[in-house]
């Protein structure tokens, strides 16, 4: 007993430094000294009645057993954390490789003509042209896919066939994913008698009333600074002239001085100092962004934001409750010496192409490079991280896969044991979409819509739902296609759909 209440001391102070100075901090502690005057509260037991009250509430995780190791805490099954481990070795080898080949150093101090250089064209770098031809991605989405489709859970292999073994997806793992009407439940919100962002008409009240009362309330949530209602609020959408407070004010993004001096600092560290990765990430710009009929004006952007990512070693955090290990490099001819072993790169995220795009979409929203900077970071952190990790997280890759395959089979059988006969697996699709929460593949309107509900609800499993009813949506045309080529053809452009009805005809108009 007395392990876990030093367990959870120990996390409410880890919360409590990371909310100090905060707009969030001084909220909860105006609310808090307000709260000390009510009769119900007695101070004498009031530390033991909070600690009771997070246990109970589902607000605070159980605390692990005392003798768990950290790992377990990260990741509890095991399989999961040895395929995290192996796909980390495969991306350094790749990494490392590449060093090798190209006969260039991982890391390098620039002359300081370069320098000098770097920092003249700092916000044109998008005129340059470097010869890239020599760079290859580290991965692509469909070689972390076949990774996926691996995975097994070893309990299982000898056994009886468990009922699992019932869902004829790539995914074969037996993991607990929800149901349509425990999706209704979590997103009860969206329901066809709710007023929403996003939907042209609906049966209660007539649009303009809804779109201008919601306006009316989301400015009363922004003017009282209360980061809770602004997470409720954003569940039924943004108004586009408030999203981008909304959302900062629920990831609790102030941009404060020392906020614009560290991102400063980071691009200062840029400037000193040439990565392999660099090279990269100018290449999955150029491949991706740039061709980009919507973001292709924003690459400058891209490249400030990443390459100042990219040596952010405060990102090292989000380590501590993800899968995934930081992977080190050590000081030239000194390999294998821990002493000289640092994280490379320095935010220890060497798989970098595979979330550029995530950035674009936020560069509608902030023209201010430090505050677009911490706004990507901070949705990283919380959510995007887990789209490119091996766990059992319900918003991690693995589940929302799961959880897209499940909903296929089971509401729209007839077209995916279609799109399996002839070797049309639907994830084999849907993969790359949701790999990059849609972003480059929706208007840019619907993705905002779209994650304005991945911050409402604090999870990923609405890309998984998209996409199925995507696949709903369009699911004539895909019973007539003969071939994998022609199921993707009639996927390819998404640029034309409405996200707010599909979710909401999927979800709380199909017969369970």
């Amino acid at each position: 007993m007395l392990e876990q209440d030093t367990g959870l001391s120990l996390a409410i102070a880890q919360i409590v430094q990371r909310l100090k100075g905060s707009s969030l901090h001084s909220q909860l502690e105006r609310q808090a000294r307000g709260s000390l005057h009510k009769p119900e509260i007695k101070l004498d037991s009031l530390k033991e009645d909070i600690k009771e009250f997070l246990k109970t509430s589902g607000l605070f995780p159980s605390p692990c057993h005392p003798a768990a190791p950290p790992e377990h805490m990260k990741e509890p099954l095991v399989y999961m954390r040895k395929a995290q481990g192996s796909w980390e070795k495969r991306i350094l080898k790749s990494l490392n490789s590449m060093c090798t080949e190209l006969s260039i150093p991982l890391a390098r101090k620039r002359p300081i003509g370069e320098q000098k250089e770097l920092l003249n064209k700092w916000n044109e770098m998008g005129t340059d042209e470097p010869d890239l031809s020599l760079f290859r991605p580290v991965y692509a989405p469909k070689d972390f896919l076949e990774v996926l489709m691996n995975l097994r859970n070893p309990n299982y292999e000898n056994g009886d066939q468990p009922s699992f073994r019932n869902h004829l997806g790539l995914i074969q793992v037996p993991l607990k994913v929800k149901d349509i009407p425990e999706l209704r439940d979590y997103f009860s919100e969206l329901g066809l008698n709710t007023g929403q962002l996003g939907i042209d008409d609906s049966t209660q009240v007539p649009p303009e009333l809804f779109e201008n009362e919601h306006v009316r309330v989301g400015q009363t949530v922004l003017t009282e600074q209360d980061s809770a209602a602004a997470q409720q609020y954003v569940r039924q959408g943004c108004p586009t002239a408030l999203r981008a407070e909304l959302w900062a004010l629920i990831l609790n993004i102030s941009n404060q001085p020392e906020d614009i001096l560290y991102y400063e600092q980071l691009k200062s560290n840029v400037i000193q100092h040439d990565l392999l990765v660099d090279s990269l990430i100018y290449k999955d710009v150029k491949l991706t962004a740039s061709n980009d009929d919507y973001y292709f004006v924003f690459e400058d952007y891209l490249y400030q934001v990443l390459l100042c990512f990219s040596r952010d070693t405060s990102v090292l955090e989000h380590f501590s409750y993800s899968s995934a290990t930081p992977p080190k490099s050590y000081i030239r001819g000194k390999l294998g010496l821990e002493e000289y072993a640092v994280f490379y790169p320095p935010n220890a995220l060497s798989q970098l192409n595979s979330f550029i795009i995530s950035v674009a979409p936020l560069c509608f929203l902030y023209h201010e490079p430090s505050k677009l900077y911490q706004i990507f970071r901070e949705m990283y952190v919380r959510f995007f991280f887990r789209l490119h990790s091996i766990s059992s997280h319900p918003s991690g890759i693995v589940s929302l896969c799961l959880l897209f395959e499940t909903l296929l089979q089971t509401h729209l059988p007839q077209l995916f044991y279609h799109l399996r006969e002839i070797g049309a697996q639907p994830l084999r699709i849907s993969f790359k979409w949701m790999v990059r929460a849609f972003s480059g593949y929706l208007a840019t309107d619907q993705l905002l819509l779209l994650w304005d509900r991945i911050l409402g609800y604090n999870s990923l499993e609405i890309l998984a739902v998209l996409a199925a009813a995507v696949f709903a949506f369009r699911a004539v045309n895909l019973m007539e296609v003969t071939s994998l080529a022609a199921a993707e053809a009639v996927l390819a452009d998404l640029s034309t759909l409405k996200v707010m009805p599909l979710l909401q005809i999927f979800l709380f108009a199909t017969v369970t």
